[in-house]
């Protein structure tokens, strides 16, 4: 694909500056598509693989079109968990201050006390507000949050967030805003329903996806391990003393054995800690915050915890359970080898569940390597 810089999409030279401090010159496939799209004020449907640079291709136009002299609320970015709002208002506050663009931002999430964040919202005069359905509706009905000037909503990770726990929010939402207003759903895979949920909340929208089909990142090695359920705890730990990665990401289907995991690998001196939906605020951040310095190297979660998590360096994906949907082996993949490294995901698996090794391979048309080990190394089972 042809190099394509940012200002050749129609972002302004304060926003391109901002992003060539970033070290980002040049657009991704998926930003070349959107960005423009984005910019006409059309509603849009965005399909593009994890680590493709979703983000961007929603927040450099929002950027664009912000009236930075106003006070008014501007736009909503709806995300489905705590990590993706901090995550998404981190990259709006860095560009709002390389770029020299005074775009105000303010992160707004569940489990946290309401009266701070609306001393916040009214001491800040945010221009984007990001955050989680719930809270961002309930501090609308507070009178707290006003939508008549929000030109723009982002529903991030659209897939989760236009499910059946989180739509009715979704689109209560929507109706507080004017009927001019633009519509941007994201998500690393968009399926019939949520084209169905598309037609019915847009007017007329453009469905932008890269050319190549949802695939995998080719710099991913894929292997599994064979065990009885009650051996994998064994099994993980071994696998860790062996591959002393730098940082992984361990997925567990069942938040409610998140813990307990952690625990077990914490009592046998590894350095894990946990995120997981209903564990204190507090101490989600501090586990993302020494994950990401290195002070733990691993890091358990449940698929819900993990969307949308954007970690340098992760080196090993370990599917203590594997996942039941083709989806969550795209996501729980998509954590490592970003930005061009390469990257190792493990699947323990028992025997009852050697057929979803085999769907994922036909899905992604990858080869998941069986492996066994043997004298403390990593081998081909036989």
């Amino acid at each position: 694909m042809t190099k394509i810089l940012f200002n050749e999409l129609g972002i302004n030279e304060n926003i391109t500056g901002g992003l060539k401090k970033e070290g980002i010159q040049y657009a991704a496939e998926i930003q070349c598509k959107a960005i423009p799209e984005a910019l006409s004020g059309k509603d849009i449907v965005v399909e593009s693989e994890t680590g493709s640079g979703k983000t961007l291709a929603y927040i450099a136009p929002i950027f664009q079109k912000i009236h930075c002299d106003s006070k008014d609320v501007q736009a909503y970015i709806l995300v489905p968990t705590h990590e993706l709002a901090i995550q998404v208002h981190n990259v709006i506050k860095t560009l709002a201050c390389n770029s020299d663009v005074p775009v105000r931002s303010e992160a707004v999430i569940g489990n946290v006390n309401i009266k701070r964040q609306v001393e916040n919202l009214k001491k800040e005069k945010p221009h984007i507000v990001v955050g989680s359905t719930g809270r961002i509706l309930q501090l609308i009905k507070m009178k707290k949050l006003k939508s008549h000037n929000v030109k723009t909503i982002v529903v991030d990770e659209a897939d989760k967030l236009l499910d059946k726990n989180n739509i009715n929010d979704v689109k209560a939402i929507i109706k507080t805003t004017l009927k001019e207003r633009q519509l941007m759903f994201f998500s690393a895979t968009i399926d019939d329903r949520t084209l169905d949920i598309s037609r019915d909340l847009m007017k007329n929208y453009n469905f932008i996806k890269n050319e190549q089909k949802t695939s995998i990142n080719e710099h991913i090695k894929h292997m599994c391990f064979i065990c009885e359920r009650r051996d994998k705890v064994l099994i993980l730990r071994k696998l860790v003393h062996i591959l002393n990665p730098e940082r992984a990401i361990v997925f567990v289907n069942k938040p409610d054995e998140i813990e307990i995991l952690t625990e077990k690998l914490k009592y046998h001196k590894l350095k894990a800690e946990a995120i997981y939906g209903t564990a204190d605020k507090e101490v989600r951040k501090k586990a993302l915050q020494d994950f990401k310095s290195g002070k733990i190297n691993l890091l358990v979660a449940s698929d819900i915890a993990a969307r949308g998590l954007d970690i340098e360096d992760v080196d090993y994906i370990f599917s203590y359970d594997i996942p039941e949907e083709a989806d969550n082996y795209l996501h729980r993949s998509g954590r490592t080898a970003r930005a061009g490294k390469e990257g190792t995901s493990i699947c323990l698996i028992t025997n009852k569940e050697q057929h979803l090794v085999k769907k994922y391979e036909r899905t992604f048309n990858i080869k998941i390597d069986l492996k066994d080990m043997y004298n403390g190394k990593i081998i081909k089972r036989r």
